[in-house]
C-alpha cells in the first residue's frame, strides 16, 4: 500500500506539470516582439518536457495503484504565470516561470524525502530526476531574467 504522503504529493506534481503546460504554452502563444522570441521558444521546448514529467508521475501513481487527477479535480495555482495583458511584457512571463519552477523544486524536495521516509526508492529516484529538470529550466530562465535586470 502507497503511504499516503507519498501519493499527495505526486498528484500535486502531476497538477502542477499539466497546469504549466497550459500556461507555457499560453504564454509561448501570445507573446509578441524581437526580445521574446527566445523566451517563447525556450517555453515550447519545455512544454513537451513538462508534459513527459507529467506522464512519468501519471504512470508512477499507477504503479501505485492510483489514478492521476483528472480535470475535475484541478484547481489553478500558477497566478503569476497568466499570460500578459501586455503581450510584450516577458519580464511578468520570466518571473512567472521562475515562481512555477520554485514551486515545482518544493514539492520534488518534499516528494524526494517522503518517499525516502516511506521506503520507496522508485519514487525518490523519480523525484531527484524531475527535481534535477526544474532546478536546469529555473538556472534558464534566472539567465533570461539578468538580461533584463541589465
Amino acid at each position: 500500500m502507497a503511504d499516503d504522503e507519498v501519493v499527495r504529493l505526486l498528484k500535486t506534481a502531476y497538477q502542477d506539470e499539466i497546469e504549466t503546460v497550459m500556461n507555457y504554452l499560453s504564454n509561448s502563444i501570445v507573446l509578441d516582439g524581437l526580445r521574446a522570441e527566445e523566451v517563447k521558444e525556450s517555453l515550447q521546448t519545455d512544454i513537451q518536457e513538462e508534459l513527459g514529467h507529467a506522464e512519468q508521475l501519471g504512470n508512477r501513481l499507477k504503479q501505485l495503484e492510483e489514478a492521476p487527477p483528472g480535470s475535475g479535480e484541478f484547481e489553478a495555482k500558477q497566478h503569476s504565470l497568466q499570460p500578459p495583458a501586455d503581450t510584450t511584457d516577458v519580464v511578468s512571463v520570466i518571473e512567472g516561470v521562475l515562481d512555477a519552477e520554485n514551486d515545482a523544486i518544493d514539492t520534488y524536495r518534499d516528494l524526494v524525502h517522503a518517499a525516502r521516509d516511506a521506503d520507496d526508492p522508485v519514487t525518490e529516484d523519480l523525484a531527484t530526476a524531475l527535481l534535477a529538470d526544474e532546478e536546469a529550466h529555473r538556472t534558464e530562465f534566472r539567465g533570461y531574467r539578468k538580461e533584463y535586470d541589465e
